[in-house]
């Protein structure tokens, strides 16, 4: 009986370490990146009772053709790196001359060239990504979802800029070339409640330093557009890029 015992018990352990295969460690599982995915909405809560006045200050300004010439069409199709250089200048507290303003315009032009193909159009989600946190670096931008008026002001009540893509030719900009833009990038600072309008900096004229929009018309003015060569607008999406400090 003990020799069948000395013979056995061995062999039940090494049958029970065989199938229960290797010891079980506290290793992480592999990480899978997935894809950031922005958030489309903020809070609508502004300020009650709402400022007179909302004037966010030290906003550089430049156009997109710094120097006028607007044949060249990474300038003439520039307002999106113009937009997005204004916003991340003013929040990195940089100033902006015009001779390096048209550097970075073309610099943008040549990096979306070299990375993605083109730098004709970028949709709101693509220069966020491409420009604001893939040339420049910057990462305190979101993508967000305009439904009211309210979710522009709302932004702006907490020191933020609001870069917003539009159909230009509802903007009734007399310094456009007639009949303007029909894809085109602002950036909103400011509010005023009184004359119910918008204070923006548009790089799409020389003119454009707190150049103001009725409210009703910048709003109805907003539409994305599909990133690429003038590719055709289907459908009507308000979006819009909040940057902040």
């Amino acid at each position: 009986m003990k020799l069948l015992l000395i013979i056995v018990l061995p062999l039940t352990i090494f049958a029970l370490v065989i199938f229960r295969g290797p010891p079980q460690t506290d290793a992480p599982s592999p990480v899978i990146n997935t894809p950031t995915v922005f958030p489309t909405q903020i809070p609508t809560l502004i300020p009650t009772p709402l400022p007179q006045l909302i004037y966010i200050k030290d906003v550089p300004f430049a156009s997109q053709a710094p120097f006028g010439d607007w044949k060249d069409p990474r300038q003439q199709d520039g307002c999106e790196e113009a937009a997005s250089l204004l916003a991340v200048m003013w929040a990195r507290d940089k100033s902006l001359t015009k001779d390096q303003a048209l550097t970075h315009i073309l610099a943008i032009a040549e990096y979306q060239k070299d990375n993605f193909g083109q730098f004709t159009d970028t949709s709101a989600v693509d220069t966020e990504k491409r420009i604001i946190r893939g040339y420049f670096k910057f990462e305190n931008s979101q993508v967000v979802t305009i439904k009211s008026i309210t979710d522009l002001i709302a932004p702006l009540s907490q020191g933020k800029l609001v870069i917003v893509p539009t159909n230009g030719q509802l903007l009734n900009n007399p310094n456009f070339t007639a009949p303007g833009p029909e894809r085109h990038n602002l950036v909103i600072r400011g509010y005023d409640r009184s004359t119910k309008e918008f204070i923006t900096n548009d790089p799409g004229t020389r003119k454009g330093e707190n150049y103001r929009y009725p409210e009703k018309t910048l709003f109805d003015s907003i539409r994305d557009y599909p990133t690429g060569e003038h590719s055709p607008i289907t459908s009507i999406a308000k979006t819009a890029i909040v940057v902040w400090k």
